[in-house]
């Protein structure tokens, strides 16, 4: 079969981090299909240019799915130590921020270059997308834009989910799942912020470590004050467990020792102001935002130990209710999507069709923020390469 044949082995819908990542280890003649103008345009943006490339405690426990138990065979076959000593063996340097979090010392391009190094000989046309794929024989015809019309054994869709459609997001992963009969979980932006229309305008810019809960679900980390609402690292996360009519719980002291700490002042400095006191431990902004929102006047004497344990309510369980997200515009991920009771766990192969893979984004696994999804991208690719890898040599 020579380069310029229109047969090829294996072709993968998305040069991202799974496709990628999938061509490494696929082995054969493969070809990977991508509408962006460059391999690995995600990875290239993710964590600030640096690529939060994988987790230190990654573990089933940090993704959502319909089935919990879907990511653990993967996972635990190609582990966050596994591409950790991939990248190691390129030379690429990282270190560890919070939680647990590796990042590039320099750049997310070398992520990106050292994947296509790995695909070795794997060919990529960029700019172009399929527009149809049928099942012929025991393989593919694939219909490309350009209206080329390839053959392949294997086929995988690895074009992500919605999120960041000015990348070129699109529901095509879904279509194709549709086609051949495999069913689709309800998807929906997650990893974005929470709207509240013009609620939190006077407080646009103020960040501090919080934490927040939703339907039995609590993380702890930074909350960021929008025009629009509220972001930061652990509105993201609790994005991925918050539907429509559900509230949030915001605790904006974690530590818990602020009625105490209240106490000792009225001790020590009773004449202050209870908002004076307040903003020695929370950003003043914030403290004269809630003191006119619930009333909160006087100095430290005038309030009793009723009196404040009302106060430190309000800071610590402030109920409040999200009008929507940002939509697919800003989520760093999608949730849901093609049903795992339709894939092989150990494969990424759909049951039913036989030489059809699916893997990353597209799949209904999603991780938390923090170098998850990554994993979950190396581990689900890696898991489809070997197994036609291991066909193919059959």
């Amino acid at each position: 079969m020579g380069k310029g044949s229109n047969r090829f082995d294996t072709i993968i819908l998305g040069a991202g981090a799974a496709g990628m990542m999938c061509a490494a280890y696929a082995g054969g003649r493969v070809l990977l299909v991508d509408q962006a103008r460059a391999a690995g345009e995600k990875i290239r943006i993710s964590g600030g240019g640096r690529c939060n490339f994988t987790n230190l405690y990654a573990g089933p426990e940090n993704f959502i799915s319909q089935n919990p138990h879907f990511v653990k065979s993967a996972l635990s076959r190609y582990t966050q130590w596994d591409f950790i000593d991939l990248v190691s063996r390129h030379g690429i340097a990282s270190h560890e921020k919070t939680l647990g979090q590796l990042f590039c010392d320099e750049s997310a391009k070398q992520i990106i270059h050292m994947l296509v190094a790995e695909m070795g000989a794997a060919e990529v046309r960029l700019r172009t997308t399929v527009s149809a794929i049928q099942r012929i024989g025991d393989g593919f015809e694939v219909t490309l834009d350009t209206g080329e019309v390839l053959r392949s054994r294997n086929f995988v869709v690895a074009c992500g989910g919605k999120s960041i459609p000015k990348m070129g997001a699109s529901g095509l992963g879904y279509q194709i799942a549709g086609r051949f009969g495999l069913p689709v979980t309800p998807t929906r932006p997650a990893l974005v912020p929470l709207t509240f229309g013009e609620m939190f305008k006077p407080l646009a810019g103020v960040a501090l470590d919080a934490r927040v809960s939703c339907g039995g679900v609590s993380f702890d980390e930074a909350v960021l004050f929008t025009h629009r609402g509220l972001s930061g690292p652990v509105i993201l996360q609790i994005s991925s467990y918050w539907r429509e009519g559900m509230p949030i719980t915001l605790n904006l002291w974690p530590a818990g020792d602020l009625l105490e700490r209240l106490r000792e002042q009225r001790q020590k400095s009773g004449r202050r102001d209870i908002s004076t006191n307040l903003a020695e431990w929370l950003p003043k902004r914030l403290v004269t935002y809630l003191a006119a929102l619930h009333g909160w006047q006087g100095n430290l004497a005038d309030h009793s130990d009723a009196a404040l344990a009302g106060i430190v309510q309000a800071i610590t369980a402030w109920e409040l209710h999200p009008t929507g997200t940002e939509g697919y515009r800003t989520a760093e991920v999608t949730l849901g999507g093609v049903d795992t009771d339709a894939l092989s766990s150990k494969t990424m192969q759909a049951k039913d069709v036989e030489g059809l893979y699916f893997i990353g984004e597209v799949v209904d696994v999603t991780g938390w923020l923090g170098g998850f999804n990554f994993q979950w991208a190396w581990s689900s690719g890696w898991a489809a390469g070997v197994a036609i890898a291991h066909e193919l040599r059959k």
